[in-house]
């Protein structure tokens, strides 16, 4: 008569397991979306951007005011201040510290109220070579596209990305086909502001 008692513990638990595994499996099963990609790293202020400054109970020191084309904004007691480069939270915190000089514990807010930084051209074998602004982050294809797709004499397999850095410029191979394909060896990827797409 003990054994009901005995195969319950049993029993429970191997219901347990038949619930928990298909749960795993599921989770195991979903399906990665190929070619969508988080941008790298956050939107970084860029010359031609405009900002809305805002130093709470400050209308003074409160406006909108364009990056210059050397990346400086210039605002009320701090004068002359590098923004191109910093994210708008690192501009926050860089104007509260200046600040603090002159205003007893500044609250700072800065808000990208205007991208036009973020331009691209794509030269070549395209239907509209142009320089092109964009207003969020773009991938190749969205640039390919933009310029009316390619002409009937454009290698396809041979585009490339070139990405100034500094000094120096890189080479970033991007096969079409492939990317139409969805092969494995290349994907579609974010451009950067700068980035020259060059179709042989």
């Amino acid at each position: 008569m003990r054994r009901p008692s005995v195969l319950l513990p049993v029993l429970v638990i191997v219901i347990a397991l038949a619930l928990v595994a298909p749960a795993a499996g599921a989770a195991d099963a979903l399906p990665t979306t190929r070619g969508e990609q988080a941008p790298v790293e956050r939107y970084r202020i860029g010359p031609e951007d405009t900002l809305h400054i805002t130093v709470w109970k400050n209308d003074a020191m409160t406006r909108t005011v364009p990056v210059r084309p050397d990346g400086m904004v210039t605002l009320p007691l701090v004068n002359d201040v590098q923004a191109a480069g910093l994210t708008p939270m690192e501009l926050r915190d860089l104007l509260a510290k200046k600040l603090a000089e002159y205003i007893p514990s500044p609250e700072v807010s800065v808000i990208l109220t205007d991208v036009r930084s973020f331009k691209v051209s794509v030269i070549g074998e395209v239907a509209k070579p142009a320089r092109y602004e964009f207003k969020a982050w773009t991938t190749v294809l969205d640039a390919l596209a933009m310029a009316g797709g390619f002409t009937q004499f454009a290698s396809r397999a041979r585009i490339v990305v070139l990405r100034p850095n500094g000094t120096t410029v890189t080479r970033i191979p991007f096969n079409y086909n492939k990317v139409i394909a969805a092969s494995a060896d290349q994907e579609n990827f974010y451009l950067r502001p700068g980035d020259i797409v060059l179709v042989p």
